[in-house]
């Protein structure tokens, strides 16, 4: 049941990010991220609530805080990194997000594994392969890739302060990330004035974000309480699979032979360092 929930979750979170991707094309980012995080509050409150936990406490939860502002740098990013870009070269430098888990554990004194290591390498070598502009104009990085390490920075990182943030309490854990995350969009988007009202076109997209994003988050809990976190974490990273194929479904993208190769090169690097 566990590995059946990771699938799920990584499907959720690969539509996601293409709707996400998609949305920001036709609204601004700022919208986008407070719209689709609103929404996805909203469901985590009925998720907590419906649990019944109790509240663990400020100071156990604080890394959560953190946890939100980092994930809302990697959201952000991936998705202006999705609407400027090739969704078939971005998703899959995001996915390079387990190596900062592991950089960390290493600083912390752990050694990481030999498939980590071989994991490392192959997520380096992919992203090289997938991010570099085979043309030989000004711009040697493809639209994109700089916004995608970003994104996989942010993610890297949400995880190592949600991981903290989690021993007491996963469901309120995910709840304070993202209600840190939402007042921070907020927040930004009031300074700098940005429309935060969509269009009704794209409203129906940003729900969606919110629902799958949060839906996800909901399984993935619930998948490492029943299965080892790292079998969880193997399955769940082939969100960025499904928003290659609905990129090639919907839109039609096509990349050369050289990226596809240089994606899955750096997908398989980053399940070794999951699986590790």
């Amino acid at each position: 049941m566990g590995a059946l929930l990771a699938l799920v979750a990584g499907g959720c979170w690969g539509v996601g990010d293409f709707l996400g991707g998609l949305s920001s094309k036709r609204a601004h980012l700022l919208t986008v991220l407070l719209v689709s995080q609103t929404v996805g509050l909203a469901g985590l409150v009925a998720w907590v609530a419906l649990l019944g936990e109790p509240f663990p406490g400020v100071v156990e939860v604080l890394p959560a805080l953190g946890a939100g502002v980092a994930g809302f740098v990697g959201l952000g990013a991936l998705y202006r990194g999705l609407a400027i870009g090739a969704m078939g070269i971005v998703a899959p430098i995001s996915a390079a997000a387990p190596v900062i888990p592991l950089a960390v554990d290493l600083v912390r004194g752990s050694t990481p594994s030999a498939t980590q290591w071989i994991g490392v390498a192959l997520v380096l070598t992919g992203v090289a392969v997938v991010s570099r502009e085979p043309t030989h104009g000004e711009r040697r990085f493809a639209l994109g890739a700089g916004l995608a390490a970003l994104a996989a920075l942010g993610f890297g990182f949400f995880f190592v302060m949600l991981d903290a943030a989690s021993d007491e309490s996963v469901p309120w854990a995910v709840l304070v990330a993202r209600a840190s995350g939402v007042l921070l969009v907020g927040v930004v988007a009031l300074a700098l004035a940005a429309p935060i009202r969509p269009s009704r076109a794209v409203l129906p997209a940003l729900v969606g974000v919110g629902f799958f994003d949060t839906t996800a988050n909901a399984l993935i809990a619930t998948a490492t309480t029943t299965s080892a976190a790292g079998i969880v974490a193997v399955l769940s990273s082939i969100y960025p699979l499904v928003t290659i194929v609905l990129a090639r479904v919907v839109l039609g993208e096509r990349l050369s032979a050289s990226r596809r190769a240089g994606g899955l090169v750096a997908l398989t690097g980053a399940a070794l360092v999951a699986a590790g």
